[in-house]
């Protein structure tokens, strides 16, 4: 009988207060399931307490380490590439500052493992708006972001900027991560409208999210003008591909 695999990947930059208690906590979970660590050189040890902690969790725990601040897109694109050379099933995307419930890994999984999802998205809009912590006038900014991707791409999904996913394998095999274009936070709307070209099924699932208690947002103002004129060159783009899945 074949053991299933799962790995969570968690890019991190200066995440020094949260990455010790997130990975403690991830492995206490009932779901077995792997952590990679993508670091982009964070200045404050964050890498350091990582590799003392593989002490700890040798067979369980990855690291892969860049030079610097290489985007959100290109750090998961690696850690999608290792995954799949380690034949991982269950690819999950989650942050390190505790926003996401590591506690809905389970969920995630569920929806793909028992509901035939192919992506299964943890959505803070699927079932209203499920975030705490944030201004009025970030909540709309968010929520108002993903009405202009539906209305752009045609998805039907509601949150398409989440950034806490699990995808099963084959979607991960099936795109050419070499050519996803949007590196910054856009590159989880060109993750999900690529999925969605494909004919994958994707599933939401309704989750709470958090906003950090701990360490410094990385949000800035260029993330949102990425997405509003990446999405439409994204749109432009998917005129000239092929979706057709290799048989």
């Amino acid at each position: 009988m074949k053991i299933e695999k799962n790995i969570v990947i968690i890019p991190t930059y200066k995440e020094k207060e949260n990455i010790e208690r997130m990975i403690r906590k991830v492995f206490s979970l009932t779901l077995p399931i792997h952590v990679l660590i993508i670091d982009d050189n964070s200045p404050d040890g964050t890498a350091d307490i990582i590799k003392s902690l593989q002490k700890e969790y040798p067979e369980k725990l990855h690291l892969i380490e860049r030079s610097g601040k290489l985007g959100l897109g290109t750090a998961y694109i690696t850690g999608f590439k290792w995954a799949m050379e380690n034949s991982y099933d269950y690819i999950f995307e989650m942050d390190a500052d505790f926003s996401h419930n590591p506690d809905d890994l389970s969920r995630l999984h569920d929806a793909c493992d028992n509901q035939g999802a192919d992506l299964a998205i943890g959505s803070r809009y699927i079932s209203g708006v499920n975030v705490v912590n944030w201004p009025i006038g970030r909540i709309l900014m968010s929520y108002y972001a993903s009405s202009y991707v539906r209305l752009v791409t045609g998805m039907s999904i509601r949150d398409t900027t989440a950034g806490f996913k699990c995808y099963k394998r084959r979607v991960l095999e099936t795109i050419n991560l070499d050519k996803i274009k949007l590196k910054g936070y856009a590159f989880q709307i060109e993750m999900k409208f690529t999925t969605w070209k494909f004919g994958f099924k994707i599933i939401e699932v309704p989750i709470i999210f958090t906003e950090r208690q701990e360490g410094t947002s990385k949000m800035s103002g260029g993330i949102f003008n990425e997405a509003v004129w990446g999405v439409i060159k994204m749109k432009i783009r998917s005129f000239f591909k092929n979706y057709k899945i290799a048989q």
